[in-house]
């Protein structure tokens, strides 16, 4: 009796001993995943190829993100942050600051050239698609959506204003950039993406204050 008490008791306690979780993983699979895509196409990579650059396993990642997807939007995120835009009162200045923030990322990290093939396979995947632009897009955009409400209530933008084209307006030069390498990311395409869009919906004030 005595020892079936004391073997009960000590039941937990080894559990509790059991194998720690390895907190170091996200951060080596992405470092290996911004590693491989600085040398291979993102169609050449494999869950096994990072899991080896990460010196981890493939279980292990896949405990983690399921995929290699997964894996990939995790890197996305730690890659390029969440929250770039911030909200001072100057909407060109935020707003210029927060597409420098991106483009600058973009524009030296290899980690961009997965996102068309990412996108592909986000579709085969829709929990993954939904987290992808909830925890990285819609992050984002939210941060921008803030600025424009706020120049809207200062008088700085026009009341009506259509939110989301103007959100559009403001990421697109840089993400078409970036999807086809046509024209490449320079140091003032933030200014000229900015300017272009508040002169079209910038109150009247605002213009007569900003002229070139």
């Amino acid at each position: 009796m005595a020892q079936a008490e004391q073997g009960r008791a000590a039941g937990p306690t080894r559990a509790a001993q059991g194998r720690p979780r390895d907190t170091t993983i996200d951060a080596r699979a992405t470092a290996a995943v911004v590693e491989l895509l600085s040398t291979l196409p993102y169609s050449a990579l494999t869950l096994e190829g990072v899991a080896t650059a990460a010196g981890t396993s493939k279980p292990a990642l896949r405990r983690r993100w399921k995929s290699l997807p997964g894996v990939v939007v995790h890197t996305f995120i730690s890659v390029l942050g969440t929250t770039p835009t911030p909200d001072t009162g100057c909407v060109h200045c935020d707003l210029v600051h927060g597409i420098t923030n991106l483009a600058e990322v973009f524009e030296d990290s290899p980690i961009t050239r997965a996102l068309p093939g990412l996108l592909s396979d986000l579709e085969a995947d829709p929990g993954l698609r939904a987290d992808f632009l909830r925890d990285y897009f819609e992050a984002r955009r939210a941060t921008s959506r803030t600025v424009l409400e706020h120049a809207v209530e200062r008088g700085e933008i026009q009341e009506g204003l259509d939110m989301e084209l103007a959100l559009d307006l403001l990421a697109a030069p840089l993400y078409y950039r970036a999807f086809f390498g046509h024209q490449p990311i320079d140091a003032g395409l933030a200014e000229r993406t900015v300017l272009s869009v508040l002169n079209g919906i910038a109150t009247p004030e605002w213009r007569r204050h900003h002229e070139p």
